[in-house]
């Protein structure tokens, strides 16, 4: 089955999204993931409940209560209206931050992990050679910690490319602005077009099994690394 343009629009629209939400959040999430894995603050217990809640809390739930909050009406809303800015539901940059919220979790916690493997020792001894916590951070913890960021991006990206309720929700499905591969195979089978949807759905198969099949991987290398240290 041959590929329309509005799937054509809607595999790069994907890929799009994916690839902003998961830069954005490597970058931003790092220090938070960082703080999680190193803080005894009472604070940790509370943030990680949050950072985690996406993982159980049905997308519909957030996608509603981030398009009240973003809405003419909300207070980011409001705010971005008087700023004369334009309004974030139903724009792909209404998405991103939608999509960077659902996918928080996936990106958060393998780092966190693998920061916590680490442990203090590389750092204390980096301390020692009078490197500064930023020099031990981008010399010793960066490149022990690239099979997390691997599979932190990995997690990430495929976690995004899979989003339906959210992206519904806030997004809406406007061809070439907001209609992701998710939501172009409902409207396939809403309108019973079974061959398009069949083929759009054997395309996202064939991903998830690339990217388990990838993280596998990296798990598997990262284990060998560790017991070579040891």
């Amino acid at each position: 089955m041959q590929l329309s343009p509005e799937d054509i629009g809607a595999i790069w629209l994907t890929l799009k999204l994916a690839s902003v939400v998961t830069v954005l959040l490597i970058i931003m999430g790092t220090p938070l993931a960082w703080w999680l894995a190193r803080t005894h603050s009472w604070l940790k217990g509370p943030i990680n409940a949050i950072v985690t809640m996406p993982l159980i809390l049905p997308p519909t739930v957030l996608g509603f209560y981030l398009l009240i909050l973003l809405g003419p009406n909300g207070m980011v809303g409001q705010t971005l209206e008087q700023l004369g800015l334009s309004a974030l539901p139903f724009s792909f940059n209404g998405l991103v931050i939608a999509s960077m919220l659902y996918s928080l979790p996936f990106v958060i916690q393998p780092l966190q992990n693998t920061f916590a493997a680490i442990g203090n020792k590389p750092l204390e001894a980096a301390a020692t050679l009078r490197a500064s916590p930023l020099e031990s951070f981008f010399t010793v913890v960066l490149p022990l910690a690239k099979h997390g960021y691997l599979s932190a991006a990995v997690l990430g990206f495929a976690h995004t490319v899979g989003e339906f309720g959210v992206v519904l929700m806030i997004g809406g499905n406007i061809a070439n602005e907001t209609q992701v591969i998710s939501v172009q195979i409902y409207d396939h089978v809403e309108a019973l077009e079974y061959d398009q949807a069949h083929t759009l759905s054997l395309i996202m198969i064939v991903f998830s099994f690339l990217v388990l099949t990838l993280l596998y991987k990296t798990k598997k290398r990262q284990k060998t690394s560790s017991e070579g240290v040891l």
